[in-house]
């Protein structure tokens, strides 16, 4: 069986810690391990392989994560553009044999009772080994009006149900006979495909088309943009499940929950006495029931309670509990001014890191680390001057047609215009600081020549 992982979404429902280039999949929020972490070791006892599904930004990250695991046996499908599920899992399929059991989810979900998801997956897999299309509705704990609903009899599905407003959601709880739609299927490819051709016959046909002209590696399918752009952006659910006559519902009571707001994850996070989330910089006093995140400074609270606070390096978000789906609101907002929804001071690059220590009109200074074995794309700039001055390592510089060693404490400079590269060719991280001058520092300032990582 192989466990097909969508890794797609924006990172904006937990902003200011979620964000575009880093969205909370891959977030360690819970015990030094992402939610992208735990579904791989969750599924990887049930699974023999891991197909991620991603976009070409996000691959490194779920590549470093799964080799922090030890986790080799994997494969990537890497999309130019988000297209929605029904192609995601299409493009997936058509690289696996058509009998190979297929278990999609979600990168991003918490899962509690893995005893009883051991369960619900082993009935799953009875009904899609006889080619039907198994999807896992969530037994409801409370009357939810953000998640869609399947209506069931027993194992078969008598109707799909929109997000619900709360009189509607009431009745669905007490019915006992609806559940919440998780994202999660189980079917053999070459089932889920048939299904598709049937019923969305553009989405299978231009996926299949995109495909076809994929450039494939060993492990890695890369789709080409112009490909993508042509497939109809639409979910598994509208696509395939809402008209298939060959659809299956598992119930499944598993401690399941999307983490889809800070109010979900409060209820996940372990509190102290006070109802407050444990953190070491968090000083409460008369305070109590609140979600406090932050690690890089104390935050002291007085007389509060049902508060959200997330303080991160660069942005601030103080909501009340209940209140926090709002925050795709704040982030319409930031777009139209900044880059806070798109990337953290800290940015994790396919060779490393870098962190902003100070961006002001004129000029920036960054930490650059530099993984050993990796190098950025031979590049040059228009608009600004660079200086590297190498504290930790030995960096290998070229600069025009000059290769040249830079070891700790030593310097170099490149001009507006010049063409260089950074390397690591040793055996630790190369830490430098770069101070770039010039009239404009924008990330977008950068003219690739050659780039290992097809950007």
């Amino acid at each position: 069986m192989t466990n097909i992982i969508l890794c797609g979404g924006n990172g904006t429902r937990l902003w200011p810690i979620s964000r575009t280039l880093m969205p909370k999949q891959f977030v360690k929020l819970f015990d030094d391990k992402s939610l992208f972490q735990r579904t791989v070791e969750r599924n990887s006892k049930i699974c023999n392989s891991q197909f991620i599904v991603s976009n070409a930004e996000q691959y490194f990250l779920a590549s470093d994560q799964l080799e922090e695991l030890d986790k080799r046996n994997n494969s990537y499908l890497l999309e130019p553009i988000g297209r929605n599920t029904a192609p995601a899992i299409a493009l997936a399929c058509f690289a696996l044999a058509k009998d190979e059991l297929v278990f999609v989810t979600p990168s991003d979900h918490l899962i509690e009772n893995e005893e009883e998801y051991a369960n619900v997956v082993d009935i799953a897999q009875q009904f899609a080994e006889q080619g039907e299309i198994v999807t896992f509705g969530i037994t409801p704990s409370f009357a939810e009006t953000g998640f869609g609903y399947i209506e069931a009899d027993g194992y078969n599905v008598k109707a799909f149900h929109e997000k619900p407003n709360l009189q509607k959601a009431k009745i669905y709880l007490d019915a006992g006979n609806y559940y919440w739609n998780s994202g999660m299927f189980m079917f053999k490819a070459g089932a889920f495909l048939e299904e598709l051709k049937q019923y969305s016959p553009e989405i299978y046909n231009t996926s299949f088309q995109a495909y076809k002209n994929a450039k494939k590696e060993s492990s890695m399918t890369r789709i080409q943009y112009e490909d993508m752009k042509k497939i109809p952006d639409d979910s598994i659910d509208y696509a395939v499940m809402e008209n298939s006559h060959k659809v299956k519902v598992v119930p499944s009571d598993i401690g399941w929950n999307d983490v889809g707001s800070f109010d979900a994850l409060y209820t996940e996070l372990k509190k102290d006495e006070n109802g407050n989330t444990i953190n070491s910089k968090h000083i409460a006093v008369n305070s109590s029931n609140n979600l406090v995140y932050g690690s890089s400074r104390y935050i002291a609270t007085i007389d509060i309670e049902d508060l959200i606070i997330i303080d991160t390096a660069d942005a601030l978000l103080i909501s009340k509990k209940g209140s926090s789906q709002k925050v795709k609101e704040v982030v319409k907002k930031i777009k139209q001014t900044t880059d806070l929804h798109n990337i953290h001071l800290t940015a994790h690059r396919p060779w490393g890191t870098y962190t902003v220590l100070e961006d002001t009109p004129g000029y920036k200074i960054k930490t650059i680390v530099v993984k050993p074995g990796k190098k950025l794309s031979l590049q040059k700039h228009y608009h600004r001057n660079e200086h590297w001055i190498v504290v930790s390592g030995t960096a290998t510089v070229t600069v025009g047609n000059e290769v040249k060693l830079v070891r700790p404490n030593e310097s170099t400079y490149i001009k507006i215009g010049e063409i260089h590269r950074l390397a690591n060719d040793g055996k630790i991280p190369v830490v430098l600081i770069e101070a770039q001058v010039g009239e404009y520092t924008g990330e977008d300032d950068i003219v690739r020549l050659e780039d290992d990582y097809n950007r």
